[in-house]
């Protein structure tokens, strides 16, 4: 990255002034560079100067900073990013990047292609990241696809950020809620065949279930007529988990997501994994009984003030066990390095305890990441749209999907933190128009795909096999859009460090900016200037390749034409 070349060039010069008796051999500092909040200030800046003049004075020696800050700018190697240096206030070192120097990062963005902004910070380390994950009890509604859309687009980029990531859904078919789903199912289907059978009184009321059981009379006529009602219950629940999987699939993939594995709860029981851990836990202490119940002793480990039960009374397992039971398979079975979690903030007490299960199966409670979000609001006629799955008064993420788009539902759900609430505006999110922020995004990349086009109509894009000559582009907003630029890779960086992408939409408005600047204030295509116009549609072809990594990153299309 352009900040780690800074440092190293910092680094370089302390060196040489401490070769060169200019400053007194010592135990260089850490260096921090950092961008400053006032762009006159430079593009980085640093106080390693202040922090050296500390660490001279700790050893015996003396040392001012500003004095320090000027010998370390005299010793900056000549050539490589910096260029102008200025010493402000007690020391601070404000580094100008260097003109040549930027013009050339534009042959190295078009070198590197689908490539560009990526890094290596993860070093092929192996993550999970599972999201979504509701129920299979019916179509998800439209607040689930926060939770797809930030757990796909954080995939994303912690592959770009050299991860190796498993995308994983948890298919809860274990519990108790998947047999009133079953229940619910077939006195629907019987309905179908004139039969007067209830819906259980805490069944799913969605007319969703009609179809559902509509979708089993095409493929099994009336053969679950013909046995007994408990009989038929029981045959109908794995193909009932079919039915809702493949929809759910197909909802999904509608936003563009696929992943990589569909684990199922039941799994757990069938391999005997959950037993087989609270005896891991029972033997170590941290299992107990009492009031007829089995207990994981949580408040063994800190932040934990009471226990949890995993075997009821009457003998049946809870969530909590399968939650032990699917941790311990990620971790000790499948080996995974780290595990992000994508859960609603309704699920935040379960955080902690959570952090006690790594503790007890003697797992470092750091590799497990839980992402917090807040819900989504959705708005129609300035009104907000009320969900309710049981009462079936709900609107699913493909139902959105198809009246807004993909893209939309994706750029407004990652405008933000998770932490935050977002109110999606569905009137605004179909209007073509620079006040809806994705279309203005994509309209920007399809304008730069208009002007190569032109260019090359008018046979100045690829008329030579030479590169342009960069030094060409020396109009502070050619140079502004080259600095856009190569911010990617720090944006890439700071999404995996917060383990959330929503500055990526950010990101994406300002280099759209940037080259509508630029293109406002340069001529681009100009047969009267064929060099300084090649240059310009060289830098044309690395901002399409920028805004094309960075759509991707959020899992959003890039358009030719709009």
């Amino acid at each position: 990255m352009t900040r780690d070349q800074i440092r190293a060039a910092i680094e370089q010069a302390l060196k040489a002034a401490q070769r060169g008796g200019q400053l007194p051999t010592i135990e260089l500092p850490v260096i921090e560079v950092l961008r400053p909040k006032q762009a006159d200030h430079g593009d980085y800046s640093t106080n390693v100067a202040m922090i050296t003049a500390a660490a001279l004075r700790k050893a015996g020696h003396t040392g001012n900073p500003r004095a320090i800050a000027q010998i370390i700018a005299d010793n900056m190697p000549a050539n490589g990013p910096i260029g102008r240096i200025e010493i402000a206030g007690p020391g601070f070192i404000n580094i100008h990047l260097a003109d040549a120097w930027l013009q050339q990062q534009v042959n190295a963005v078009i070198e590197a292609g689908d490539h560009f902004g990526n890094i290596d910070l993860g070093k092929g380390a192996r993550w999970q990241v599972e999201y979504l994950s509701a129920n299979p009890t019916g179509p998800v509604h439209y607040g689930g696809a926060r939770n797809a859309v930030l757990g796909d687009a954080l995939a994303n980029v912690l592959e770009a950020a050299g991860y190796r990531v498993q995308r994983e859904y948890y298919v809860n078919d274990a519990g108790n809620q998947f047999n009133i789903f079953a229940a619910t199912l077939y006195a629907r289907y019987a309905q179908l065949f004139g039969r007067d059978e209830p819906i259980p009184a805490d069944g799913y009321q969605g007319d969703y279930m009609i179809g559902y059981a509509q979708t089993l009379v095409e493929r099994f006529g009336d053969r679950f007529m013909h046995m007994p009602k408990a009989e038929a219950i029981a045959q109908l629940k794995p193909l009932s988990e079919e039915l809702v999987l493949e929809a759910l699939q197909q909802e999904v993939r509608k936003l563009g997501i696929e992943y990589d594995q569909w684990f199922r709860e039941q799994s757990l029981y069938d391999r005997g994994l959950v037993t087989e851990v609270i005896d891991l836990l029972r033997a170590k202490g941290d299992i107990g009984e009492r009031d007829g119940a089995v207990w994981f002793l949580a408040s063994h480990y800190p932040k934990v003030d009471k226990d949890e039960v995993v075997i009821r009374s009457n003998g049946a397992p809870t969530y909590f066990a399968s939650d032990i039971a699917y941790h311990y398979d990620k971790f000790v079975v499948r080996g995974f390095d780290h595990v992000v979690n994508i859960w609603g903030v309704d699920h935040q007490g379960h955080v902690p305890r959570m952090a006690a299960v790594m503790s007890a199966l003697g797992l470092d409670p750091a590799r497990l990441t839980i992402v917090l979000h807040g819900l989504v609001k959705l708005i129609r006629n300035g009104e907000e749209v009320k969900l309710s799955k049981r009462r079936g008064t709900i609107i699913t993420i493909g139902e959105v999907v198809d009246e807004v788009g993909a893209d939309a539902v994706r750029f407004n759900l990652l405008t933000r933190g998770p932490e935050s609430t977002i109110e999606f505006d569905l009137d605004l999110a179909v209007q073509a128009s620079n006040e809806n922020p994705v279309y203005f995004v994509q309209y920007s990349h399809a304008r730069i795909c208009s002007i190569l086009a032109k260019a090359e109509t008018e046979g100045l894009l690829n008329a030579t096999q030479t590169t342009p000559d960069v030094a060409w582009l020396t109009h502070p907003s050619e140079l502004a859009l080259i600095r856009k630029l190569l911010e990617l890779e720090e944006q890439i960086e700071m999404a995996v460090e917060k383990l959330s992408p929503h500055n990526l939409t950010h990101y994406a408005l300002d280099l759209a900016k940037s080259f509508n600047a630029f293109y406002r204030d340069c001529k681009v295509v100009d047969a009267a200037e064929p060099a300084r116009s090649a240059a310009r549609l060289h830098l044309s072809q690395a901002a399409r390749i920028g805004l094309v990594k960075t759509l991707k990153l959020m899992g959003i299309s890039a358009p030719t034409s709009m």
